[in-house]
């Protein structure tokens, strides 16, 4: 959550076009679909709550737009959004559709809780107020992990939805491209050879310098100052010390790439 500004900018980025392509396109159409897309899920996980929705005839898109369009970050507590995410980067929209059923399941889900929801007021209050108990880390992450909605079942309703919606209001009008699930699904989407995910090591040498393996002695180059190694030199190549021997450059304090300092000085930014 926490990364420099450009990479939370291309992290940004990444949820817009990957993650929920066409969430905050004009007239929000993608959101309104994934609207339906909860709502007919909802059986699956909690029948009652999905009738009296039904009869109180509240549309999705009053109660899950700030969730979804905010990947819950105003809804869940700090420590929840980060467990929330964490598993959103890594298995992309399904989690969110876990989390919105998860919380439809406990707050409309029994007899007892539907006795204080009589009217549509009552039932939008019921859901803007949730129980600080079911958001809680460590039950509503087992919640989510335990919710049996995959994959599948998203893009089976996204379709029977998508063609529900072409008959009653015609053609998107937001040409969006496919969404990912997870990080897996984007990376392996990616045509390029990916390199290590270690860094590579940035030495820098002067113009016609070259770095000699450890154990060996550089020769000096054609044109290379003769004599005692100046300030200027110091900072590259091996040091003397009093003894003779050699000390190696990178463990030298005045030895540092521009590589480390950028990432020192570089400050956290919250996206």
């Amino acid at each position: 959550m926490h990364m420099p500004a450009e990479q939370a900018f291309w992290c940004l980025v990444q949820i817009c076009e990957k993650y929920l392509p066409g969430y905050y396109s004009e007239k929000l159409e993608a959101i309104q679909l994934d609207g339906e897309i909860l709502f007919s899920l909802l059986p699956r996980v909690s029948p009652p709550a999905y009738k009296h929705l039904s009869k109180q005839k509240i549309d999705p898109i009053l109660y899950m737009t700030e969730w979804f369009m905010c990947a819950f970050s105003r809804t869940l507590p700090w420590s929840s959004v980060l467990r929330v995410w964490d598993m959103f980067f890594c298995e992309g929209v399904k989690i969110i559709f876990r989390v919105g059923l998860v919380l439809l399941k406990y707050t409309l889900g029994s007899s007892e809780k539907l006795r204080s929801c009589q009217g549509q007021y009552e039932t939008m209050e019921q859901l803007r107020a949730l129980n600080p108990k079911i958001m809680q880390e460590a039950f509503l992450v087992q919640e989510v992990i335990e919710l049996p909605v995959t994959e599948r079942h998203i893009e089976r309703e996204h379709l029977i939805q998508l063609k529900k919606w072409k008959e009653t209001h015609g053609e998107l009008q937001c040409k969006c491209p496919p969404r990912f699930h997870g990080a897996k699904a984007i990376r392996d989407s990616e045509p390029y050879p990916h390199g290590a995910l270690e860094p590579s090591p940035s030495i820098i040498l002067p113009p016609g310098a070259t770095l000699s393996p450890k154990g060996r002695k550089s020769k000096p180059r054609k044109g290379a100052p003769k004599g005692p190694v100046t300030a200027g030199h110091q900072a590259n190549g091996p040091l003397p010390e009093e003894n003779g021997s050699l000390l190696e450059p990178d463990s030298s304090p005045l030895h540092r790439s521009k590589e480390s300092l950028s990432s020192q000085e570089s400050e956290d930014t919250y996206l």
